[in-house]
Formats: C-alpha cells, structure tokens, sequence
C-alpha cells in the first residue's frame, strides 16, 4: 500500500504524478453508455468528420472524470478533493492518448483544514494543454 501523502509532503511547483488515459472508440462507446451523452461526435469518426472534427472526439466530462482520477490517485485515501474545475480549450482525438498532467501552485491552512491548490490540465501528445483546470485538496497533517 502506498504511503499516504501528507500536507508536509507538498512543496510548491511540486509535480503531480502523471495518469495517461489510452482511448479507442470503444472505450468512447462505453462512456457514452454510462454518461448518456450518444452524441455521435464521441464515437463515430465518419460523422465527427462531417461535423468538421477530424476524427471522434473524447468527451469533455471524460476527461474531467480523468482529471479527478489523477488528483485521488495523489492524495490517498485520507485526502479530500474539496474543489475541480477545467475548461474545455482543445479536442482530444480518440486513438491519441491523453496525458493528465498537474503542479502545486499554494499550499495554506484555512478554518483549520491544511489545503492545496494545484494546476491540472489534459495534454494531447503535441503537447498541447486540451483541459486546464484547476483543484483544491485537502490533506492530512502529520
């Protein structure tokens, strides 16, 4: 089991571990099954193509599903995401894996919970930020 991480762990510009995420118009089938968003864009190439995508295009929520797997995998079972947010700049093109990057940018204590603020973003692999966001953790002290 992984050490937990720790509000005395955190530095700022300290680097969130990476998640890559592979797609495949399966996998985008799948989401839609479980989101009920079918908009075609997501998972038929040939009509995102028409719809002047150039290919299917991952869906926004998924990658904010995988924005919020990267920070849980960081915090551990006894940090708390208090706040997510991203805002959807890029598409990201089903085939292409998608990288969930993200950096501390504040630590601090407010009302007595020890919190940090972090960067997070979605990059294509042209390096390319697709869903900056950003996200509050809370994290136990030692």
């Amino acid at each position: 089991m992984p050490k937990q991480l720790t509000y005395q762990d955190i530095t700022v510009g300290m680097e969130i571990p990476s998640l890559v995420k592979e797609t495949s118009p399966r996998m985008s089938a799948e989401w839609a099954g479980a989101s009920g968003d079918y908009d075609p864009i997501h998972y038929d190439k040939e009509y995102a193509i028409k719809r002047r995508f150039s290919s299917a295009v991952v869906n926004g929520r998924l990658k904010v599903a995988w924005l919020i797997q990267l920070m849980t995998n960081w915090i551990g079972d006894d940090g708390v995401l208090k706040k997510v947010g991203c805002q959807h700049r890029r598409t990201d093109i089903i085939g292409d894996p998608v990288t969930c990057k993200g950096v501390v940018v504040k630590k601090y204590i407010d009302n007595g919970e020890h919190l940090v603020d972090c960067e997070i973003w979605t990059e294509n692999p042209r390096g390319e930020k697709t869903a900056p966001g950003t996200a509050t953790v809370i994290l136990p002290a030692k």
